[in-house]
């Protein structure tokens, strides 16, 4: 057979034609031109980068007669020998089909002897993963001392499974990836060696099918030029991959965006028909909304799209589709193609993807740009009764004649105090400012109450109920209530963390109330103080009459519910 594939014939010879992998080869180079190369390699990356042609190159210059040189000369009987494969001493293994440690042993035997035709044996063992742990064990001792004639190069595409013994005894490179633009101008200058012609974007279409491999990349070239007549054109690159065109995909998220359900299940439909694989048509979805998200927050990184050309139709499509969209759309689409994979109707699939994102496009986008969550709405309608509350305390409450009741003034007296700490929580001038205008009613109402606040907050967070438990409340004019509390450290904990929640809590049992909190020993110092003060501005009772009072034992019951400084006796 005369006729030889493009990636075997255009094979690279020298170091520097290995496309895409210059921090590799560059340090070869120097490492050959001073004759300090090692005696073991793992050379490690995807497939078709060039890991294997390196090592073949790496052979003939460690060989070649002319060494040491920085490139093989490929002139000499040596390097012609190794690229023609007389050469014994340079002994290629597949480890797939020979992973046992007879092989190994085999190896371990033979690598003694001395080198017959060049100055190196080369040992080359690819996909050496494949090797199994008897056969590691094997090469071990062999790795870390092999002969001063003898050098091993292995080749891995998944070096995670090789022991670290293994890759602790070798010089390790990391073959990457080639870029788009790397695999285009080496497609580039073999057309133009070989006479032929080839639209741009249909080597763009090529290199992106690659993935990175410049063995695929001259495979899929290889076919293009069989399948086209005159010149590859983007069409025949679509055809032989099974891809669909970005005009297609374009048509198809128009469809989605406009959540227009019968033509993009139409379009899958005649994918289908024209011989596309439903699974390829959804990964080149998923990569297309990939690089739309990428054209909208980073759109000076066009050269690491995958699947798309910045044209005006996908420019004008991005700038009228939201992030957020976006960002549900690839979740959904990623889904659906894992289920893919294991579907015996994979076309079922496709279908329902492209149904589901129609029928919720609209849920997640509304015509005038984008529709509100429940709970953003919930977060408003509780700002706005914030609001409404903090205007009810803030507006001055109405003058009241001299013969108004003294309820009313006791209300007028709440809302000033409720606008004075409007601004601010705690503080013994803020309990005082509370006292002034403090009621036994709203107090009571309070207390008789406090059991079912108790529990709701056990119900909504056991922790906040545990620091609440060890206060009480003292005093309330019903715009605010004071808590008093035993230990300091329960006092700080509800007062950072969980005043919001018992407010809540304090508003759905009919009272919104603001909390103040304060420690025992500061409270009674504050009631008693209030007290003298208001005794001095009424002038003092007679101590023998409010003894005298007090031995009544309704008064004492009333004492022990509501407490000695909310008990007032009157004649």
């Amino acid at each position: 057979m005369s006729y030889k594939a493009l990636y075997r014939v255009w094979r690279p010879q020298e170091l520097q034609d290995v496309v895409g992998q210059e921090h590799i080869t560059q340090t070869l180079q120097n490492a050959l031109g001073q004759e300090k190369f090692s005696h073991a390699y793992l050379f490690s990356g995807p497939r078709g980068t060039g890991k294997t042609s390196a090592a073949k190159i790496l052979a003939k210059a460690i060989n070649c007669e002319k060494a040491p040189v920085r490139e093989p000369c490929n002139e000499c009987a040596a390097c012609r020998g190794i690229t023609d494969g007389s050469v014994v001493d340079i002994i290629e293994i597949d480890a797939a089909s020979n992973n046992g440690v007879d092989e190994i042993r085999y190896i371990r035997d033979n690598v003694i002897a001395a080198p017959r035709d060049v100055r190196y044996k080369v040992y080359i063992i690819d996909e050496v993963h494949m090797l199994s742990t008897g056969a590691f064990n094997a090469l071990l001792k062999t790795l870390e001392e092999p002969p001063k004639h003898a050098v091993f190069i292995l080749a891995t595409t998944e070096p995670h499974k090789i022991p670290l013994t293994i890759i602790s005894r070798c010089q390790r490179f990391d073959f990457k990836q080639i870029t788009a633009h790397d695999l285009v101008g080496r497609m580039k200058y073999i057309l133009e060696t070989q006479g032929w012609e080839a639209e741009e974007d249909a080597l763009y279409l090529i290199a992106r099918a690659a993935e990175g491999g410049m063995r695929d990349a001259l495979s899929l070239l290889d076919q293009a030029v069989s399948f086209s007549e005159d010149v590859i054109t983007a069409d025949d690159v679509l055809a032989i991959t099974g891809t669909v065109s970005q005009q297609f995909l374009t048509k198809v998220v128009h469809a989605l965006k406009h959540q227009d359900t019968p033509a993009a299940v139409e379009a899958a439909d005649q994918m289908i028909r024209d011989g596309k694989d439903p699974l390829q048509f959804m990964g080149d979805m998923i990569y297309y909304f990939r690089d739309m998200l990428l054209y909208k927050t980073a759109p000076r990184l066009d050269e690491i799209m995958d699947r798309v050309t910045v044209d005006e139709n996908f420019e004008e499509l991005s700038q009228k589709t939201e992030t957020n969209w976006l960002y549900e759309v690839i979740n959904r689409l990623n889904y659906y193609h894992q289920e893919m994979k294991w579907a015996s109707h994979p076309k079922i699939f496709l279908e329902m993807a492209l149904i589901n994102i129609c029928h919720t496009a609209e849920n997640q986008q509304t015509q005038t740009g984008g529709a509100e969550t429940e709970e953003v709405q919930s977060l408003k309608e509780k700002i706005a009764r914030l609001e409404e509350r903090i205007k009810h305390w803030e507006s001055p409450s109405p003058s009241s004649s001299q013969e108004a009741p003294a309820v009313e003034t006791g209300k007028a007296a709440r809302g000033q105090t409720a606008k004075n700490i409007s601004a601010g929580l705690g503080g013994e001038g803020k309990v005082r400012e509370v006292l002034k205008s403090a009621t036994k009613q709203e107090l009571q109402s309070v207390v008789n109450q406090w059991s079912t606040v108790m529990k709701e907050v056990k119900q909504q967070s056991v922790p906040a109920h545990a620091w609440l438990s060890d206060a009480k409340p003292v005093v309330s004019d019903g715009g605010t209530v004071v808590l008093a509390f035993q230990n300091e450290m329960h006092r700080n904990m509800v007062d950072t963390k969980f005043r919001a929640l018992i407010e809540g809590v304090l508003e759905k049992s009919g009272k919104p109330l603001y909390l103040l909190t304060v420690q025992s020993v500061h409270w009674e110092k504050i009631k008693e103080e209030f007290k003298q003060k208001q005794q001095e501005q009424e002038g003092s009772e007679d101590p023998s009459e409010e003894k005298e009072d007090t031995a009544d034992p309704l008064v004492d019951e009333a004492v022990k519910l509501f407490g000695s400084d909310l008990v007032e006796i009157e004649e």
